[in-house]
């Protein structure tokens, strides 16, 4: 069946990756169970995976709204939901407003202080898809916007967000930040055409590579750094080390002139990282 002819709850989950959700969540759940320092308790747990969702799919229909007509022009993307018709723009504006109402719900269940924060996000997601049109920074916003995910569940659960939860925003940020960079070869030739801006297109491939490298090498540093101000064991230094050896591999696969495995870098890499550091966090603080 292909997406066009598909049931309307499936082409919207087609157009919002419900599935890529598991890139930032993890990181949240890191947030809360370190703000804990150990189990943050079923109704943050559940309230937070409700707020990822509703926010990571408010972010997505606004980005398929506002790039709506350049992903029209650029073979890669025509296909998608918009520029296909299998979505009309009513219906994506629908899904934003119901995503929005999602995250709300969840907001207002957990700590007083992120009543009052809920506006940053909105309007970082907002901006995102607008950036690339003026400059080749965008990809450090949206490592800005996944970042929020460690930070705001710290804050979620405690009530305040100290230096280690900000030093892990930073390491989300540098990651999203240095994927995003491989993620950008894909369109160079249409961005170039279309005079938008990316790194590839400011750097092109070679900076591209040489820019992730110092993005993730710079990641790496910062989940240490958390590591050295927080009172953890040696379960989270694995997930540490473990996080290294999996950024390495990305990018030991995907390599100039030779992108075949781009796919396999940015989403199955990525996802397992987020992951397999969530996991070893959890066990840090809940059996070490």
């Amino acid at each position: 069946m292909s997406v066009a002819t598909a049931p309307l709850p499936r082409r919207l989950a087609s157009l919002v990756r419900i599935e890529h959700t598991v890139f930032a969540l993890p990181f949240a759940y890191v947030g809360a169970f370190l703000a804990a320092d150990g189990w943050p308790g079923a109704g943050d747990i559940f309230w937070i995976a409700v707020a990822m969702v509703g926010a990571r799919t408010l972010a997505m229909a606004l980005n398929r709204l506002v790039d709506a007509e350049l992903d029209a022009r650029n073979p890669r993307t025509a296909t998608r939901e918009l520029p296909s018709g299998a979505l009309t723009r009513v219906q994506v504006l629908a899904l934003s407003g119901t995503a929005l109402a999602v995250f709300l719900v969840a907001v207002f269940q957990l700590d007083p202080v992120v009543r009052w924060l809920w506006p940053v996000p909105v309007v970082m997601f907002v901006v995102y898809p607008y950036l690339k049109r003026f400059t080749w920074l965008c990809h450090l916003w949206l490592g800005a916007c996944l970042a929020l995910a460690p930070i705001g569940a710290w804050l979620a659960v405690s009530g305040t967000a100290p230096w280690e939860a900000w030093a892990i925003g930073g390491a989300v940020l540098l990651w999203v930040a240095g994927f995003d960079l491989f993620y950008s070869l894909f369109d160079l030739e249409h961005d170039r055409r279309e005079g938008l801006q990316s790194w590839a297109v400011r750097f092109g491939e070679r900076g591209v590579f040489l820019g992730a490298r110092a993005f993730h090498v710079g990641a790496v540093v910062l989940l240490a750094v958390a590591g050295a101000g927080l009172d953890v064991d040696v379960l989270y230094w694995l997930g540490v080390a473990a996080t290294a050896v999996l950024l390495a591999y990305e990018h030991a696969i995907v390599r100039p002139s030779d992108l075949r495995r781009l796919d396999a870098a940015f989403f199955t890499v990525n996802g397992v990282i987020s992951v397999v550091y969530c996991v070893f966090v959890a066990l840090d603080v809940l059996v070490g």
